[in-house]
């Protein structure tokens, strides 16, 4: 019988081969690793929570990002916590009805909601919305990001930010957005400050008319999420000129920054986070900010976000405040200097 040789094979490996119940066992320790590692987090809280199972509230309706994004912190806390995490949609209102749900429940760690941009926006526009961005929430973790991304008409004679802005200051150009104070509406508010340009706002009731109007050439450009964008990106339909985040898309990296393109420190976030009522208590709030923030850094966390055109982040409870507490503030600026007020 010859002699069996390893080559560039690890430990590990070489041991497989020899025992096959060294896999297994190799196998079960490091899926016992990672229950250890979970259990230690849920040791932090109180009263060995979750008791009962928690609630996730949503404050739009099924299929868009915000509920794709809620529905997989739920699957995935409900994996860790070994009871479902229930997914409870309140739309309406930009969200802010799941948001006053939110402040208004009990600080236990039950209820917490999937917050995004509106979040910080909506007591600005809307005096009726009933809640304070910062005071009357606990921040857990910062989730994902879509960037918006600035896209033109084809027969727009621009290519680059630059020759972008350059028109734009020799003749009227038309913005569409999904709404008065939505996410895109505001972009382009934020860019007119930052470079003394002036837009023609055209708002729409949702983004699928934008789309199609956009398409069609009854508007210039847009700043649609690239979730939204790039389908009719890729198939010509519409150009890419920038996007607004901080840096370029993982999923498009050819495609400039808004700041490197000509607008040093412009940076837009299309932030999705989860929120808990005020005054939780810090060790369930370090038990859910641990494992949502672990989530993102898991490889298939990761890719279900970037098929859906989302950033994956994760952050700390601490950092997610000072972002939220950033938001409002830079938002506030920009609504009042521009005058807006929703419907």
């Amino acid at each position: 019988m010859r002699p069996v040789v390893f080559t560039d094979i690890t430990f590990s490996q070489r041991h497989a081969i020899l025992n096959p119940c060294w896999a297994i066992v190799r196998t079960l320790a490091l899926g016992c690793i990672g229950a250890a590692a979970s259990s230690q987090a849920l040791a932090q809280a109180p009263g060995n929570f979750p008791a009962k199972p928690p609630r996730i509230l949503i404050g739009f309706v099924p299929g868009g990002f915000t509920d794709i994004a809620g529905r997989l912190v739920a699957q995935e806390l409900s994996e860790v916590f070994g009871m479902q995490v229930v997914v409870d949609n309140r739309p309406g209102a930009n969200g802010a009805i799941a948001a006053d749900l939110t402040a208004r429940a009990a600080p236990d760690g039950y209820t917490f909601y999937m917050a995004s941009p509106g979040h910080t926006t909506n007591p600005i526009l809307r005096k009726q919305a009933g809640y304070d961005p910062v005071k009357d929430f606990t921040p857990l973790s910062l989730f994902a990001d879509i960037p918006n991304i600035l896209v033109v008409n084809p027969t727009v004679p621009a290519r680059s930010l630059k020759e972008f802005l350059a028109l734009a200051r020799k003749t009227t150009m038309t913005q569409a957005s999904s709404g008065i104070g939505s996410p895109g509406h505001l972009v382009g508010e934020l860019l007119q400050m930052e470079t003394r340009v002036k837009f023609i706002h055209v708002p729409y009731k949702g983004s699928g008319a934008v789309m199609s109007d956009l398409i069609g050439g009854q508007v210039d450009f847009s700043f649609p999420s690239t979730a939204a964008a790039m389908p009719h990106v890729k198939n010509g339909r519409l150009r890419p000129i920038a996007i607004a985040s901080a840096k370029r898309s993982q999923a498009y990296p050819d495609i400039p920054t808004i700041a490197e393109a000509g607008v040093p420190g412009f940076q837009v976030m299309g932030w999705y986070g989860v929120l808990g009522p005020a005054r939780m208590p810090k060790e369930i709030v370090a038990t859910l900010s641990g494992e949502i923030a672990k989530m993102t850094r898991k490889s298939e966390v990761r890719s279900r976000l970037l098929a859906a055109g989302a950033e994956p982040v994760g952050s700390t409870a601490e950092e997610f405040a000072a972002f939220i507490a950033s938001e409002h503030q830079k938002w506030s600026k920009v609504i009042k200097a521009a005058n807006i007020a929703a419907n």
